[in-house]
């Protein structure tokens, strides 16, 4: 099989490998067909590391997929040879203490797609993974929808972990595709009002598209966003990675609010001004990626309760990878989201 590797710091190269087959019984080879870019496949392209995650060459990225089921182990009974399936890329032992606690996102001895020392990505043209991270496409579901509950399930997380955020105001910071995502999810959790922000006016605007009721740049946003909500807000998003977002989410915040931080940061620290912070009473809660949300991101998506194809704005074929990360990297051209096409 072709499959596309990282070769050095903004380096791609496309080898050939022998194709994958099942070897466990509840094994699934699926032939991937809808590859979505993701930011912390751009960290892995840019800077060859994620904190301590340090990419050792060759290697694949990529996580969010779907595709065609080519084969299963003998003891697979849940997907058959043809059905159409969305891939949870986190695979968990089921016997750690944190999977027992119900937390297979931080399990000890986690294997992700893309993710250096775990698994290589999906960035090729078959995978082999457990029956459990198939995840049938409910009718009417394309493959490409497939991939995109992939970061909708990590914002329909990020939401929940928040605490219900019904009737309350909340903020996104940061309007690329994962803070697109946590808009959608908390307009459909029924959020009162939902206020965003990002450094480009496409995904401004696009924010609004995704339901928040106002939008700005950053920079013009604390002059115009206090004097609507002079108590603060609930709930703010951090979606960016970005210590000015942080500091940001901090002002915006009332007291006894909560400051979601989801965004990866390229630096390996970032700081919270405790002063205002601890007399706030703010609770900081980091997500890690999703736990329990993938099949609710794809009945989501199929009831059409959120419709997350608008992010889609460019699409590639495999052998222009390289050209949609380069995209993605400079965020040009008012790129959402890039499709990669197998």
């Amino acid at each position: 099989m072709r499959i596309l590797r990282l070769t050095g710091i903004r380096r791609m190269e496309m080898q050939e490998a022998a194709a994958p087959t099942p070897r466990a019984p509840d094994d699934v080879l699926v032939r991937i067909t809808r590859v979505g870019v993701c930011g912390s496949d751009i960290h892995y392209y840019t800077d060859g590391r994620i904190g301590s995650q340090v990419v050792a060459y060759p290697f694949a990225v990529g996580h969010e997929c779907a595709g065609v089921v080519a084969a299963t182990g003998p003891a697979v009974r849940a997907v058959r040879p043809g059905d159409r399936v969305a891939i949870e890329p986190a695979v968990w032992c089921g016997a750690c203490d944190q999977c027992r606690a119900g937390r297979p996102n931080t399990c000890r001895n986690l294997k992700f797609l893309g993710c250096p020392g775990q698994l290589e990505g999906c960035l090729c043209e078959y995978v082999v993974m457990p029956e459990r991270n198939c995840l049938p496409l409910p009718p009417g579901v394309d493959e490409e929808e497939g991939a995109l509950s992939e970061p909708l399930a990590i914002a329909v997380y990020a939401v929940r972990q928040s605490g219900p955020v019904r009737d309350r105001r909340v903020a996104v910071l940061g309007s690329g595709p994962i803070g697109l995502c946590v808009a959608l999810a908390a307009r459909e959790e029924g959020a009162a009002a939902i206020y965003a922000t990002d450094r480009i006016p496409e995904r401004v605007e696009a924010v609004r598209r995704a339901g928040a009721e106002w939008a700005s740049l950053p920079e013009e946003a604390d002059t115009d966003l206090p004097p609507r909500v002079p108590e603060g807000l609930d709930v703010v998003f951090e979606c960016c990675g970005q210590q000015s977002a942080v500091d940001q989410a901090v002002r915006w915040l009332g007291p006894g609010g909560v400051l979601s931080i989801i965004g990866i940061p390229s630096e390996d620290r970032i700081s919270v001004a405790i002063d205002v912070a601890r007399r706030k009473e703010l609770r900081i809660q980091n997500v890690r990626r999703q736990a329990h949300c993938a099949e609710l991101a794809l009945d989501m998506i199929a009831e059409r309760r959120v419709r997350p194809k608008f992010m889609v704005t460019h699409r590639f074929p495999f052998e222009r990878t390289a050209e949609a990360f380069e995209l993605v990297a400079g965020l040009r051209d008012g790129v959402l989201k890039a499709m990669i096409e197998i």
